[in-house]
């Protein structure tokens, strides 16, 4: 059965502490310090079994100003709070700030504890009451059960712990859904074992032997052992105060603030987008990029607001946010954050992560209130299509989308079926499961459609654009999966051809205009008059002094890929019919013969050594010849 977890709140000497010792009879202040100056600095932890059978865990937190960050750090994950108001003060500063951070933690449900009620008369009882439930009135704690107790003469303790149990009986709690998720706020060490750390388990179950990974650093290790208030167990669920044992890990590797995950279900960022709210109890309005303490889960990271929207933002205002982080941390969307003054510190903010590796946003832009629209009231289809425009050509795996959306498994399977089924979402590797949102797909078809439209009008006498080069043009790294995919695509639809490397439209045929056909007739003359004595690329310049060079290179590729032309090596070009009188040539004296050496070739030919070395190799190029040491012999046909 899955444990839910009871978070104490309320200033400080308001008595958390004894109220918990004489509900549970554990004192959860295990500090020297903490018994000598009779205040919690420390989280401490206690548990209750209810009638209705459910486990209670409890976390006392510290009342003290100088530690709310603790405190912050006990709230994280609580189901329930017991806020605690002394009757002989009342309301007070933590009381105030201790109620905010419940507040933008997303806590539901609770308590009020009414204490010292033997300490004061009815009369200011009563009047204590009253001004406490004006003061959570239009809250979540509006219609809580309010109990009154003195923790030193016990009354009121049997209809605390009655009330609780009703509390906890009449509450719908499911299992906290995904991968295995704890906000570390304890690290101790224990001889023999090795590190240990404690904490409220957020989401999914984790055993005994499970890998495991802390976060941001993506420690790896294993799971030695687990204990539930003191017992150990073999698995836990989400919900339980747990101790966790880490096998692969030291003490001095970890720190409060770390998240123990299953491995792969967090990505570390420094950039996240927020919605924010701006307590109105603020005295001044927060400027843009103004340095905070921002507390996530446990960890308390500096860090600037940016104010997409806004030059400063006014007390009890709400706005769209990025939160630029000076150190990575690993959360998902959906999770709620503190921010906290960088001095003086107190409270000032906070609210919920909607996208927790977002890129940079330029502010004052119009997409801003678009995408924050999204994110607020958008399906879970919209924010997988949003998300993958954002990650453009490079795509999102499975496992990358599944940790930026913090939907994982069938769930996820399930959330993508109908993008994919509708082809609003392109699976460009099914092995690798690697995605890209439709849009964005077809506007690379048609950067890739008119590229090579370009090049033909740029270079009418080539036959196409060479793969790779159109590749280059696209995207710097562009993955060749996706341009594969791009290319087989475009030549179903029949608006591409891909022959032998080349990419040209389907439509496409070289077409010479006058003058280049006349270069065309004067060049294949050149290469036919020249006979085996051809000319040389520089000659070739040379009898075309008024035309590019380009041109000229164009138009001896196009005779060439027509088969007029034959190319022996870079510098040298031969007439195809000349050559193919030479082979002939060739092959009866080899027949004849046996054999053929370079000067016999020369002798044969009446070639200087300038062209009948490159066509004795070319003879080898083509498989007619075979080179034994310094002659030449017919190449076997087998």
């Amino acid at each position: 059965m899955r444990e839910i977890v009871l978070g104490t709140a309320g200033h400080v000497d308001h008595g958390k502490t004894s109220f918990v010792r004489a509900l549970t009879g554990i004192d959860t202040d295990r500090l020297k310090e903490e018994k000598e100056r009779g205040i919690t600095i420390e989280l401490g932890f206690a548990y209750l079994d209810l009638p209705c059978g459910h486990r209670l865990g409890i976390i006392d937190v510290p009342g003290h100003e100088r530690f709310v960050k603790n405190m912050v750090a006990g709230v994280t994950g609580i189901d329930l709070v017991a806020f605690v108001i002394a009757a002989d003060e009342g309301i007070m500063p933590q009381t105030r700030e201790h109620f905010e951070i419940c507040r933008l933690l997303g806590v539901k449900k609770g308590l009020i504890i009414i204490t010292k009620k033997d300490m004061v008369e009815a009369d200011w009882l009563a009047l204590v009451v009253e001004e406490v439930r004006s003061f959570f009135s239009d809250s979540f704690l509006a219609e809580a059960p309010l109990v009154m107790v003195s923790s030193t003469t016990g009354e009121g303790i049997d209809e605390a712990r009655h009330t609780l149990d009703k509390l906890v009986s009449s509450c719908e709690f499911a299992e906290a859904y995904g991968p295995f998720r704890l906000a570390i706020d304890r690290i101790f060490s224990m001889k023999g074992f090795g590190a240990v750390v404690t904490g409220t388990s957020l989401s999914g179950r984790v055993a005994v032997g499970d890998d495991i990974m802390v976060y941001p650093g993506e420690l790896e290790g294993k799971i030695r052992g687990i204990q539930v208030h003191g017992q150990s167990v073999e698995l836990v669920e989400a919900g339980n105060r747990t101790a966790i044992n880490i096998q692969g890990l030291e003490m001095e590797m970890l720190e409060r603030g770390n998240v123990l995950a299953t491995p792969g279900c967090l990505k570390p960022s420094y950039m996240l987008d927020a919605e924010f709210l701006f307590l109105s109890s603020n005295d001044k309005p927060l400027k843009n990029r103004a340095r905070v303490r921002v507390h996530l889960g446990t960890a308390e990271i500096m860090g600037r607001v940016v104010l997409l929207e806004e030059e400063e933002l006014a007390p009890g205002k709400s706005a769209n946010v990025q939160l630029l982080l000076e150190e990575p941390v690993g959360v998902w969307p959906g999770d709620h954050y503190v921010v906290r003054r960088y001095s003086p510190v107190t409270t000032i903010g906070g609210g919920v992560i909607v996208n927790n590796s977002a890129p940079k946003r330029k502010r004052f832009k119009e997409e801003n209130s678009r995408i924050f629209s999204l994110y607020h009231n958008g399906t879970q289809e919209d924010l997988v299509l949003l998300l993958l425009r954002e990650s453009g050509l490079d795509g999102l795996t499975g496992p990358e989308l599944s940790v930026k959306m913090g939907c994982f498994g069938n769930r996820f399977k399930k959330l993508m079926n109908g993008p994919i089924s509708s082809r609003s979402v392109v699976v460009v590797d099914s092995e690798k499961q690697l995605f890209v949102a439709e849009d964005v797909y077809a506007a690379l078809l048609k950067k890739i459609t008119d590229i090579v439209t370009a090049y033909h009008r740029e270079s009418p006498l080539k036959p196409g654009l060479p793969k790779e080069e159109l590749r280059s043009r696209l995207q710097k790294g562009l993955g060749m999966r996706l341009f594969q995919l791009c290319l087989t695509d475009l030549g179903k639809k029949g608006i591409i051809v891909l022959e032998e490397g080349i990419v040209r439209l389907a439509g496409h045929q070289v077409s010479l205009r006058a003058n280049e056909k006349e270069i065309r007739e004067k060049m294949d003359r050149l290469f036919a008059d020249g006979g085996l004595s051809a000319p040389t690329m520089k000659e070739v310049y040379s009898a075309f002094p008024d035309v590019s060079q380009p041109l000229l290179m164009e138009v001896l590729s196009l005779l060439v890929k027509d088969g007029v032309i034959t190319k022996v090596t870079n510098d040298f070009y031969f007439h195809t019919r000349t050559l193919a009188e030479l082979q002939e040539k060739l092959l009866g004296y080899l027949l004849k013969e046996g054999d053929i050496d370079a000067p016999r070739f020369k002798d044969m030919t009446g070639l200087t050594r300038k062209f009948s070395i490159p066509l004795l190799e070319y003879f080898d190029k083509i498989k007619l010849t075979l080179r034994v040491g310094d002659k030449r012999v017919l190449r076997s046909k087998n």
